[in-house]
């Protein structure tokens, strides 16, 4: 008996940061799905392998690790080609690479918010831009990975809120440019995975403004990726939050 087709077999998909935390989640899920993972990453090469020999054993040949400094501006439209060699096409891009901490007022540095504006926006609009090529053969679809802060800036972290508002438009502006051919979404994580020593008052307080009043799982931003990248095929332009109603509670 054949093995029913899955809704990503032959895809190609690109994850930037994609060794731990979400993009990893991400990774593994949608590898599930039937897709080809290249598997990008900075500096967390022995993340980056872990999962790349874990995804393999279960499909050989289906992942493809890509090291790369998206601050690195003029290299990026070399890492999308050789991304796009691992299997000759490119199907989506997740935009997921992100730099996050505070930078308090009066306190912020130049190199701060060009490195929290460079991954976090200006990185993802050169990525697109030279992945574009690629993903206009095969009607692809571009997935950014953004944040209910976008909407309501955390305090605190006003570079990081900035550059994830761009990127929400960044998001609207693409979809308006590379339509009909490409797609262009992103998704807005509330309370999915805490920062590192965050303190569990602090916790208590985020999940009692959601309206479902628990954190959310992994799991649920790659599913929400997966309708995205493979159903959604009339959606465009448009940011979901999957934050359990926090966005809405003021």
């Amino acid at each position: 008996m054949q093995n029913k087709p899955k809704v990503l077999d032959g895809q190609t998909i690109l994850i930037t940061g994609a060794a731990h935390r979400l993009g990893a989640v991400m990774a593994e899920y949608l590898h599930g799905e039937g897709a080809n993972i290249v598997l990008h990453y900075r500096s967390s090469r022995t993340g980056a392998e872990a999962l790349e020999a874990l995804l393999n054993r279960r499909r050989p040949g289906s992942v493809c690790p890509l090291q790369g400094d998206l601050l690195d501006f003029a290299a990026l439209p070399a890492l999308v080609e050789e991304a796009a060699s691992c299997w000759g096409r490119v199907d989506a891009l997740i935009n997921n690479a992100s730099s996050f901490y505070p930078t308090p007022m009066g306190e912020v540095t130049e190199a701060q918010w060009d490195d929290l504006l460079g991954t976090n926006l200006k990185a993802p609009f050169f990525l697109s831009q030279a992945a574009a090529p690629w993903l206009r053969r095969v009607d692809g679809s571009i997935l950014n990975i953004v944040d209910i802060h976008a909407e309501r800036p955390l305090r605190g972290y006003p570079a990081y809120s900035i550059a994830k508002a761009g990127l929400a438009m960044l998001t609207r502006a693409l979809a308006a440019e590379l339509g009909p051919e490409i797609r262009v979404n992103g998704i807005a994580p509330g309370a999915i995975l805490w920062p590192e020593n965050m303190a569990e008052e602090a916790k208590r307080k985020i999940i009692g403004r959601t309206f479902l009043k628990r954190r959310g799982e992994p799991e649920e931003i790659a599913r929400t990726a997966r309708f995205l990248i493979a159903e959604a095929t009339y959606i465009t332009g448009q940011v979901v939050a999957v934050d359990g109603g926090r966005s809405l509670n003021a």
